[in-house]
Formats: structure tokens, sequence, C-alpha cells
């Protein structure tokens, strides 16, 4: 009796970011494109000939990469794994996300319990004030952490290289490409 190809369970993994000048965004990108890679590559190990015909390129994970400002509160509750990303700003997250998450922290309260997470940080020379304080929050809404904080350290010392638009190496994209996919690939292989 031959298995019946049956349709891949959909996971979303949400990406809530801010950028500035550039970098925090390129991180972003590489991050969603590792996520969407390590899904599909995820899918095809749980489900191999299972995957219906129509499903090529399908994963079961939807990976939406979305500003913080243009984030819904229920667009964070149908999400089943969360990706923060942030510059650090002034040795704390950048200030719409901070709006971010005053906004909804408690229409979320309770109802993301136990979720994964991971954070993404650009920053001058630090990064830590931010990825603590968004920690602090994730604690209060139980989120899990999947991984240490991926902070990105740029250099940018004076107004005129903090202001500027900032260029990411391969290394450090790689490096969001592979927290992307980690994320995704525990996400939708139940892992997490």
């Amino acid at each position: 009796m031959a298995l019946e190809k049956l349709p891949i369970p959909e996971k979303r993994l949400l990406i809530v970011w801010w950028s500035y000048t550039g970098g925090t965004e390129s991180l972003v990108q590489a991050a969603a494109r590792g996520a969407t890679e390590a899904g599909r590559q995820a899918a095809s190990a749980a489900f191999g000939d299972r995957l219906p015909d129509s499903a090529e390129s399908q994963s079961g994970l939807s990976v939406m990469a979305c500003r913080c400002d243009l984030v819904a509160t229920e667009a964070l509750l149908h999400a089943d794994a969360l990706l923060f990303a942030t510059p650090e700003c002034l040795g704390s997250m950048a200030g719409p996300m901070k709006t971010f998450f005053d906004c909804n922290y408690y229409p979320a309260l309770d109802r993301l319990n136990a979720r994964p997470y991971a954070t993404l940080i650009c920053a001058g020379t630090d990064g830590h004030g931010a990825a603590r304080q968004i920690d602090r929050i994730a604690a209060g809404w139980r989120l899990k952490s999947i991984a240490k904080p991926l902070i990105v350290l740029t250099g940018a010392q004076t107004p005129e290289a903090i202001s500027a638009p900032k260029q990411i190496g391969p290394a450090e994209l790689a490096r969001a490409a592979e927290l992307g996919g980690l994320l995704a690939a525990g996400t939708l292989l139940g892992v997490w």
C-alpha cells in the first residue's frame, strides 16, 4: 500500500525588525534566506516522497520579515517562532523596536508561552544592552531562547560613521543565515 501524499503542516516564522542605516536590514534578509532554505531542506528530510506534487518549493514554513512598525498583534500571535532584529542605539534597542514591544507586550502576554525566538543585533562596538532588553521582554512573554543573541559589530564610533549606510560582510551575513536556518529547521521539525 503506497503512502498517500500528505499536505505539509504550515508553520510561521515572523522576523520583526528595524534598521536605520541598512545593516540590520541586510542581516534580516540573510536570516530570511537561511530560514527559507533550511525549511525546504527540513521538509524534504521529514516528508521525503510524501511531499505533494505541487509543493516543489513548499517547505511547510512561511517566513515573513516585517518592519516592527507594521507588525499587527495578530501576526505576532499567529507566529510559531520569532526572530527580533534591531540596531543598538545608545546602548539599547532602537526606539521603533521598543515601541513595538510597548504596544504588543500586554496584548500578547500569556499568549506566546514556550514559542522559540532568537535575536539579531547590529551595533557599533557592543550590542549587549539591546540584547539584554529583548531577552527581558522575551522572558516576560515566556518565550524560549534557541541561541545566544547574534551581535554583529560594525565598529562605527564617529557621528559620520554611525549615520553612514552599513555594509555587512559575507561572514556576518552567513552567521545571520545560519541563525535563521536553525530557527526555521527546529520549528518545522518540532525541536523547539
